[in-house]
């Protein structure tokens, strides 16, 4: 379709996590804005704080890459430390390295199958 790469992160946030995920959340998030090919990084939370799901797109694979590996070098040891991964969903097209790079167990990638993106503002 276009070319972007999308995901959707959910986690459970560890007992008593709640107040230090969403300071590391502020941090991630300016580092996200950052990059030019990040489209969208959205952070929900369940109402009691116990469930975070990230809603991330990347304009192309090399953007998706370059975000990874800005996660894994500056944010995943203290993310890790707070929240236990429970499904992590790939949308879209990857490159076969950005899927390369993107795959774990129990991962799932999903292409685009139909429907239509409309235009937004900020």
């Amino acid at each position: 379709m276009n070319g972007q790469v999308s995901w959707v992160f959910e986690v459970a946030v560890k007992p008593g996590k709640i107040d230090a995920l969403r300071t590391l959340m502020e941090e991630m998030a300016e580092s996200t804005r950052a990059e030019p090919g990040a489209l969208v990084y959205e952070w929900f939370v369940s109402d009691d704080g116990g469930v975070v799901l990230l809603y991330e797109r990347y304009a192309d694979s090399a953007a998706a890459l370059t975000h990874s590996e800005a996660f894994r070098t500056k944010f995943a040891g203290r993310f890790l430390d707070l929240v236990d991964p429970t499904r992590f969903t790939v949308l879209g097209t990857p490159s076969d390295e950005a899927k390369a790079a993107l795959s774990r167990p129990g991962r799932v990638f999903l292409q685009p199958f139909g429907g239509f993106v409309r235009g937004f503002g900020a």
